[in-house]
């Protein structure tokens, strides 16, 4: 069974393990109080990774450890900052198939082997405060890596690492100020690894993404780096989204929409004929993504309708129903999301997205000066919000009406996510249009979660009758939705009013 939890620790030169004198000094540092010796330990692990470091590329370590307090199997994936997330699964010849899934996204299918064997002697000692509670672990290790790759040779080094146990954060700053003092500074390799593949791979490997190969300054320069990024959230979130962490389906599906909207609004910079079956494949997997988020937020909504009534206006076993609903509903969509990820489809949609990221299917525009290409993208949006926010507005209330509020929102949705890509082009003028869309999207969207949230409840309250349970509250909780619809439709015009004062156009840079 896998464990998970959260690592934050500083790497450093330092000098030779025997040589520590000034290890004292680190209890003239608040509120370190006491140092305690925790004896040497023998570690010896073997790194695995594609043949062409796809993990190492994507800041992730997945390797065997045996020795120490914690032999197993160790997936490292990084947080941000100092901070990684470690899953440790039971100690086995082979590499487990939960670990492999939670690494396809990074792999995206391609085999994985051994590359590099670290064996490392470790000094371990406690960092105390003054009731004997551990802040942070320091370790002094001797370390020799062995490349397991064709051709590739050894290395030996010491280094020092600083994990924080309970401590605040800033303890590690502090900490560091006093290493600094004595001269032993920040490691330029973020991991053992990192720095076992720069100086044993065989000449020639490339452990990191390569850098863009685009001009930042040109319009084509920063739709793919906007495109980049999210990517790698899609790819970050991958784990996440299969261990069924709070809001990772949700923000996986975002970074769907975001890459679709991007590649349909910069056409003009981007190839079509490359990119529109990318994005008929990212739409399937927002679909598949979104029978779980929709759940989570209609559970959310009646949930917390139901926990506002009045105790004398809950009649019947409301909140059972609705809780055994809710689990039945979610356990079939979660499997649909894992069916989804485990899918052929789904790699072969990560491989692609790979190979636009890495070789983007530039057209001519994408070489221009990102203003004025990115305003007139900004305008096509804007005119096609503004051509599905008439009939929103003038039809009467109604089915119809109903979706022509939802076409409206991902309108609005679209130009958002245009604004995002340009801001660093247009500056305050994306950030003030970007605001006030998400304005009418948040009205628009609030609007169609309760069309949701009605069909949902008609349905429950159909099912109680016939379980021969009172209909009283799931008609009063449909009667609340409908009147809240008749009050985000008087809010509309007058968000949309506001967002019409941001048209896209005039000045930029």
């Amino acid at each position: 069974m896998a464990q998970s939890k959260s690592e934050t620790e500083r790497k450093y030169t330092a000098p030779a393990a025997d040589d520590i004198p000034w290890l004292s000094d680190l209890t003239g540092v608040e509120p370190v109080a006491a140092l305690a010796d925790q004896g040497v330990q023998d570690l010896d692990a073997v790194y695995y990774d594609t043949a062409d470091l796809r993990l190492a590329r994507s800041s992730a370590t997945l390797r065997r450890r045996t020795g120490g307090t914690d032999a197993g199997w160790h997936l490292k994936l990084p947080r941000g900052g100092d901070t990684r997330e470690e899953v440790q699964v039971p100690l086995s010849e082979e590499i487990p198939d939960e670990l492999r899934e939670l690494v396809l996204s990074r792999t995206r299918g391609a085999p994985l082997r051994p590359v590099v064997r670290i064996r490392s002697t470790r000094s371990v000692r406690d960092l105390l405060d003054a009731d004997g509670g551990t802040l942070a672990e320091l370790s002094l290790d001797s370390v020799r890596a062995d490349s397991l790759l064709d051709q590739g040779g050894h290395a030996v080094w010491t280094e020092m690492e600083v994990e924080l146990a309970h401590g605040d954060p800033a303890l590690l700053d502090a900490i560091e100020e006093a290493l600094a003092r004595k001269g032993i500074d920040r490691a330029e390799s973020p991991s053992k690894l990192a720095r076992a593949l720069t100086e044993t791979a065989p000449a020639g490997t490339v452990a990191r993404e390569p850098g863009p190969v685009e001009d930042p300054a040109t319009a084509g320069g920063q739709v793919c780096a906007y495109l980049r990024e999210q990517a790698r959230t899609l790819v970050d979130l991958d784990p996440a989204v299969r261990r069924g962490t709070p809001d990772a389906v949700h923000r996986m599906r975002v970074a769907c929409r975001r890459l679709r909207s991007t590649l349909r609004s910069y056409r003009s910079v981007l190839d079509r004929a490359a990119t529109d079956p990318l994005r008929a494949e990212l739409k399937w997997l927002a679909g598949e993504l979104g029978a779980e988020r929709d759940q989570e937020v209609l559970d959310e909504r009646l949930d917390r309708a139901v926990r506002e009534l009045p105790a004398e206006l809950v009649l019947g076993p409301v909140a059972a129903r609705l809780t055994a609903w809710d689990a039945a509903q979610r356990a079939d969509a979660h499997r649909r999301t894992l069916d989804a990820l485990a899918s052929p489809r789904y790699t072969a949609l990560l491989e692609r997205l790979a190979e636009l990221t890495s070789r983007p299917p530039l057209r001519a525009k994408a070489a221009r000066s990102p203003g004025k290409v990115m305003t007139r993208t900004l305008e096509k949006e804007y005119e096609r919000l503004r051509r599905s926010m008439a009939p929103a507005l003038e039809l009467p209330p109604g089915p119809d009406r109903d979706t022509a509020i939802h076409q409206a929102r991902k309108a609005a949705k679209r130009l958002r996510y245009a604004a995002e890509v340009a801001r660093p082009a247009l500056g305050g003028t994306a950030r003030r249009l970007g605001r006030r869309v998400k304005a009418v999207q948040q009205v628009s969207g609030d609007h169609h979660d309760g069309v949701v949230a009605r069909d949902a409840l008609r349905r429950l309250g159909i099912a109680a009758q016939a379980a021969g349970e009172p209909g009283f509250t799931w008609g009063l909780l449909h009667g609340q939705e409908r009147a809240a619809a008749g009050v985000r439709e008087e809010q509309l015009p007058g968000v949309w009013k506001r967002a019409r004062r941001s048209r896209p156009g005039g000045a930029h840079r």
